[in-house]
């Protein structure tokens, strides 16, 4: 499953608020800046708070059982009939069970359902009635009761229940949609990792709990219906001739949370791939055309797994289908892959760069789980982030095949890894690998560490290991528990006899304790050879880490010189607190680098000297883009962090001049706003916002409104994200140009093309009025593409009067706002400015009744407590122990000013 984590916030978002003039700040300021420690909360916002002990007492965690091994399934014989009108399903179902050990009982997972009879059928015996059902609510459980001992061999157990088509978008339910002609029809669809197959048939809910399934479906003949597998029968219904019952072939053997079923109204578009799987991507009606793109990344992806697992795809077919309420970005449910229409439908005139990156990055990602997850499944959900993780990698190595002028992988350093660096530095933190008792916890884990920081150690493993020894690791995994269920230890088991090297020695120390060390370099030239004195120790975002159990980790090493930057000279594997490394033939005016690349996960700290003659290669381009990006993330988190003076950053910056990156532009933009952002509330607004246009004035220059012949991708990126800090900043230039399209594209005189609607509507709205927000509400309300919408939404946040503010907060759960989008309108309310921060938390506070109610206690509730919350508790100046620098940005804003002229 991929969960929209906002993997990193949109720069067109992010407020960058430095001071102009050393000379306006008062002494007690100044003292107060020598006071002020700075903490990342969020990966996309930074607050200054108080360091204090933390002495709360965690909540005692649930008593867990897991199931019974006493009956276990073998084949679920499933029929379902929902209802589209009453929003209630009834269901029949006959499974194949094997009984273990005699009982006078069976217990199984039931949530939200009534149980109407239930018997137990002996293989050769008489059927037997339940006469009890004991529902334990609480654990989602129900037992049910015999008269006699059911005996050790098979038999079949037959259920027949009633369930309730939801709105929680969770287990079956219902997801409202409106037709070509604007009347409001509801599908039928489920949504069942973890651990929501319950709230859809009463079974054995737990991933090691495997069987196969025949599934049938009693659905008006007018709806589509599809699920898992492909349709073996389709016949009228013997009742009701408005009915068709349609039955779906048996499936391979696979876990509860991975079936699925929809029941609507769709067009499709259909491709093969070259190995033959029939690939159908499902769209609303009318929106075939809207498949297309998806279609295409598809049919690529499924021979790219094939060749790379050297394990063909086992379904005969493979669906992938947009649902319009749907909570996760996508769920990799076998052979129907359910996904938002954003992560989707791509309109060819319509979406944006990044909408076309973001659905082939998503496609990418759930195909690749349906090996690694669905052919071989976790045996618990402790091991959810290698499943997770995995598929968060390979999703990029997939994306460059199919797309390789993306750059994906420059990206993948800025989208993930520098986004898990920040996180995993808090004291908060929490392991990779985490035990995970009461299925209730799954949702907590759910987060970036499982997905970004196991995505970045999954590429760090690669690296170590190579690919020839990883695609051999990976193909004797997925052979060896095929249709079987593995643990993290069993991966790490292959690709340690493919390689030969200690893969479960090196990776324990990554997923098994929290954060990841700062590696401390310093040089000495001698002869012909240059002398490395390297160290470790653990990073932390509120300063060095001074404990007394310092944790060590197994860190690979890799090291370049000048003379090829894209070569690594030297790979070691650091297993001690510190070492020594001679580099044999490295003349005395070659730079070394530590961890080309960026594949390590760890941050570096130069010495001085070192990092000055790392500078001409960011100047003239020698460096790497990744590599650039890398060096001054690292610089700006040892900065934040207290353990840098801020002049080596702004040293840096200036070396930036001639960068053409969009990546590079992206991250360091981002870096610079956290900065600013710690200002942001001073006195000194309007020298903050000169000292950004100052900035971008350039590269916009440079860049321009209109897409040039021969500009590609990472142009258009570049564009938008340039054209969106100018025009927030209030440019006069970019200002009035993007008022004066706004008003083309409204009157419909030229449409404003796909890839300058974001920057031109954040523009308006940050310098706009109550007119300028009613024509925007205006816009969202006549969007009939959700992505328009959703691109609306995200900046409606923008806006700055108080009473505006509220009625866009009242916006984000009107009708016209889908549950799942509600998230991410409070989100732009509460990033927007410290006023959107209290009026986004009060909100929250005063609404919170409804929207506990409207997600249930699923992730969605939980990224929205994450939005929100931290706004809440900003502490912009707090006395702490020890202090940090970044007054000397205003010390040396001559410095930053002689870069941006």
């Amino acid at each position: 499953m991929l969960l929209v984590l906002g993997r990193r916030v949109s720069l067109s978002f992010v407020k960058r608020v430095i001071p102009q003039d050393p000379v306006l700040l008062s002494k007690p300021i100044l003292q107060n800046f020598r006071t002020i420690q700075f903490r990342v909360i969020h990966s996309s916002t930074v607050f200054a708070i108080a360091t204090r002990q933390n002495t709360d007492t965690m909540p005692e965690r649930r008593p867990f059982v897991r199931l019974p091994t006493d009956v276990y399934p073998v084949n679920y014989g499933l029929c379902l009939k929902p209802d589209l009108i009453d929003f209630t399903f009834e269901g029949k179902l006959e499974a194949i069970v094997e009984v273990n050990l005699a009982t006078n009982q069976i217990v199984m997972n039931c949530a939200d359902i009534d149980i109407i009879t239930a018997s137990f059928v002996p293989e050769g015996g008489e059927e037997i009635n339940a006469t009890g059902f004991n529902y334990q609510n609480e654990d989602e459980k129900v037992t049910l009761s015999f008269p006699s001992a059911l005996q050790k061999g098979s038999g079949t157990l037959k259920i027949d229940f009633v369930g309730e088509l939801n709105d929680k978008m969770k287990g079956f339910y219902r997801s409202k949609y409106a037709t070509p002609a604007g009347e409001i029809r509801y599908a039928a669809v489920t949504q069942f990792e973890a651990t929501d197959a319950r709230r859809a048939f009463p079974c054995w809910d737990e991933p090691a709990i495997k069987a196969t399934f025949d599934i049938s479906l009693i659905v008006p003949k007018d709806r589509v219906a599809l699920s898992n597998m492909n349709v073996i029968d389709r016949k009228p219904h013997p009742e009701d001739d408005s009915l068709l019952e349609v039955k779906f072939a048996t499936t391979p053997i696979m876990s509860t949370y991975l079936v699925a079923f929809v029941i609507g109204e769709y067009d499709f578009v259909e491709g093969q791939s070259s190995d033959g799987v029939t690939v159908r991507v499902y769209t609303p009606t009318g929106k075939a055309e809207q498949g297309k793109f998806a279609l295409e990344v598809a049919v690529k992806t499924l021979p790219f797994y094939n060749d790379y697992f050297n394990v063909p795809y086992p379904l005969p077919k493979i669906d992938l289908i947009a649902i319009a309420d749907f909570a996760a970005g996508a769920m990799e449910n076998w052979g129907l892959v359910t996904y938002r229409e954003t992560a989707l439908l791509i309109d060819p005139k319509n979406s944006c760069s990044s909408s076309r990156q973001w659905v082939a990055l998503v496609v990418g990602h759930e195909l690749a789980h349906q090996w690694f997850g669905n052919l071989v499944t976790m045996e618990w959900w402790t091991h959810l982030w290698l499943n997770e993780g995995f598929a968060s990698w390979i999703e990029y190595l997939c994306v460059d095949h199919c797309f390789p002028d993306y750059d994906i992988w420059t990206q993948f350093v800025s989208a993930d890894y520098t986004r898990a660096l920040d996180l995993d530095a808090l004291d908060n933190s929490h392991p990779i690998e985490v035990n995970v008792g009461h299925p209730s916890e799954v949702d907590e884990i759910f987060d970036a560490i499982s997905y970004s920081k196991g995505a970045s150690v999954i590429r760090m493993l690669h690296n170590y290991i190579g690919d020839e020894d990883f695609r051999k690791g990976m193909h004797s995994y997925l052979l060896k528990f095929q249709h079987k269920n593995a643990a993290t230890e069993d991966l790490w088991d292959c690709l340690e006899q493919a390689s030969g090297k200690p893969i479960a020695l090196v990776m324990s120390s990554w997923t098994k304790q929290m954060g990841f060390p700062i590696i401390v370099v310093d040089q000495e030239q001698q002869g012909d050879d240059r002398i490395l004195k390297i160290s470790q120790k653990k990073f932390c975002a509120s300063g060095p880490h001074n404990g007394e159990d310092c944790p060590n980790w197994m860190v690979p090493i890799s090291i370049c010189t000048g003379e090829d930057p894209g070569c690594t000279k030297l790979k070691v594997l650091l297993d001690s607190p510190e070492t020594t490394i001679t580099i044999n033939n490295v003349s005395p005016d070659q730079w070394v680098k530590i961890n080309p690349g960026t594949v390590g996960f760890y941050r570096i700290q130069y010495s001085s000297a070192m990092l000055e003659s790392l500078l001409p290669g960011i100047r003239d381009l020698t460096l790497l883009p990744v590599d650039r990006l890398g060096l001054q993330n690292d610089l700006f988190s040892l900065s934040r962090a207290g353990m840098i003076s801020t002049v080596e950053v702004l040293k840096l910056m200036e070396a930036f001049v001639n960068e053409p990156n969009y990546t590079v532009w992206s991250d360091l933009s981002c870096n610079l706003g956290v900065l600013s952002s710690l200002l942001s509330h001073t006195d000194f607004h309007e020298e903050i916002q000169e000292f950004i246009r100052d900035l971008f004035t350039p590269i916009g220059l440079k860049l321009g409104w209109e897409c040039k012949q021969g500009e590609g991708h990472l142009d258009a990126l570049l564009r938008g994200l340039v054209l969106g800090k100018l025009g927030k900043a209030g440019h006069k230039p970019t200002l009035e140009e993007a008022r004066r399209r706004f008003k083309d594209h409204v009157e419909g005189k030229q449409i404003l093309s796909a890839d300058l609607r974001s920057p031109v509507y954040l523009t308006v709205l940050k310098h706009g009025d109550s007119a300028t927000l009613d024509t925007m509400l205006k816009l969202h309300k006549q969007a009939d593409m959700q992505e328009e919408k959703n691109r609306i939404e995200r900046v409606l946040g923008a806006i700055s009067a108080p009473d505006l503010i509220q009625k866009v907060l009242t916006f984000a759960l009107s009708e016209d706002v889908r549950p799942q989008d509600t998230v991410s309108v409070i989100g732009g309310v509460a990033g927007s400015s410290k006023h959107g921060r209290k009026a986004a938390w009060k909100f929250v506070k005063d609404n919170w009744e409804e929207l506990h109610n409207r997600y249930q206690g699923g992730f969605l509730i939980s990224r929205l407590i994450k939005v929100k919350a931290p706004g809440h508790c900003i502490q912009c100046i707090s006395k702490v122990s020890r202090p940090l620098d970044f007054f000397h940005i205003l010390l040396h804003y001559s410095l930053i000013l002689k870069w941006i002229k």
